[in-house]
């Protein structure tokens, strides 16, 4: 090798050192929060409103309305608090070339749970700084290591729900990869044993109160063999505790074939899957129920929670002068999980209700994203006027 070549090794090698450094801190920390937080025993249950940018403040705010609605009374009480938060703009972030800006972090922190529009991560080739998805810095300095993401069509016999690892994987040092040189350029995939126990945990112990009756392992681990493969043999390890509920595991590029097979896809319950596939094959699982612009997911960690959109912040829309008439559903669904989450089971059924007789029963009204369907707002009053005529 030439010397400018051996120069490039062992700058990537200093970098690698510093990365794995880092990367064994996380997994001693990630051990020292040993509960979940009670939301029964607070005083007072503080949930940020954080619009991020493109159509997230608009469905957002949409959010923030019907929470208001349906906990009324404990609004007034004072047992719920909102803290609108609006620092995670593409702008302000690219500003501070931060991820999140430490001001809007220590604010985000201030709260128990988070309701989060939408943020725009940069890409190569958008004249953007490199900055890292807000998504991925909030899941990892927040802890929130378990995306949750139901999927639901009963006449089409499915009933799924994806316990996606959210702060491990090709996403925990996904802005960190080195250019060794023009000919050759490395990205790195993380797992920990702490961070694999966790969710495999945390999903059979879903499965075995839901009495869903089998876990679905979904990884690579016949051409990823060292992390894929001890995602894979720690969450069997973890099964084995769970003698009742079958087990079974899927490559993920099969699995993506059988979720469109209608004689296998039945046989899936619960899924459990590192970040990349969890990604990829969640946004796959929404399409059957409509779309991800109708799906919600919730980002669970043991002190705080985020429940989000899963689709982007369609600035498209913005720049066409379309943003008044975004799907607000994708949100809504995120708020049932958010009240069910902090204890209000009977508001999240209600809601939930509600917005299945708006989106698939009655729909009086039909979101389509421009002036031939309904406003956000307008969509926003119908889940409202339907849940009370529910009670």
């Amino acid at each position: 090798m030439t010397e400018t070549e051996n120069k490039a090794i062992e700058e990537a090698v200093v970098k690698f050192r510093e990365l794995m450094e880092a990367q064994l801190t996380r997994a001693k920390t990630i051990k020292e929060t040993k509960d979940f937080v009670d939301y029964q025993n607070l005083d007072k249950i503080i949930i940020g409103i954080c619009g991020g940018d493109g159509i997230g403040p608009i469905i957002t705010k949409e959010s923030m309305r019907v929470i208001e609605f349906l906990l009324k009374d404990e609004v007034e009480k004072g047992k719920i608090e909102f803290k609108v938060i609006d620092g995670l703009t593409i702008e302000n972030r690219a500003a501070h070339l931060q991820a999140i800006p430490d001001d809007v972090l220590e604010e985000l922190k201030a709260c128990h749970v988070i309701l989060k529009g939408p943020t725009t991560t940069p890409h190569q080739g958008d004249g953007l700084p490199n900055i890292e998805s807000a998504n991925v810095a909030m899941r990892k300095a927040l802890d929130l290591f378990a995306n949750v993401r139901p999927v639901k069509v009963p006449e089409e016999g499915i009933d799924w729900t994806f316990f996606r690892e959210n702060t491990e994987g090709g996403y925990a040092v996904g802005s960190h990869g080195v250019n060794i040189t023009d000919d050759l350029a490395v990205d790195f995939t993380v797992a920990t044993e702490e961070g694999c126990e966790r969710i495999a945990r945390l999903a059979y112990d879903y499965a075995q109160k839901n009495n869903k009756g089998k876990v679905s392992i979904i990884t690579k681990a016949n051409i990823i063999k060292t992390t894929d493969g001890k995602f894979l043999n720690i969450a069997k390890k973890v099964g084995e505790e769970y003698p009742d509920i079958v087990t079974d595991e899927w490559f993920v590029d099969i699995t993506t074939a059988k979720l469109i097979d209608p004689a296998r896809r039945k046989d899936f319950k619960v899924f459990v899957l590192p970040n990349l596939y969890g990604d990829i094959i969640t946004d796959e699982a929404a399409e059957f129920q409509g779309g991800v612009g109708t799906a919600g997911s919730a980002n669970i960690g043991k002190k705080y929670a985020m429940f989000e959109a899963i689709h982007g912040s369609a600035p498209r829309m913005i720049n066409e002068g379309r943003g008044k008439y975004a799907d607000p559903c994708s949100m809504l669904r995120a708020t049932v999980m958010l009240l069910s989450h902090i204890g209000y089971q009977k508001e999240a059924d209600a809601l939930e209700k509600a917005l299945d007789i708006c989106m698939f029963d009655e729909k009086k009204l039909t979101i389509t994203g421009r002036d031939t369907g309904c406003t956000c707002e307008e969509f926003g009053d119908y889940v409202m006027e339907t849940i009370t005529k529910l009670k």
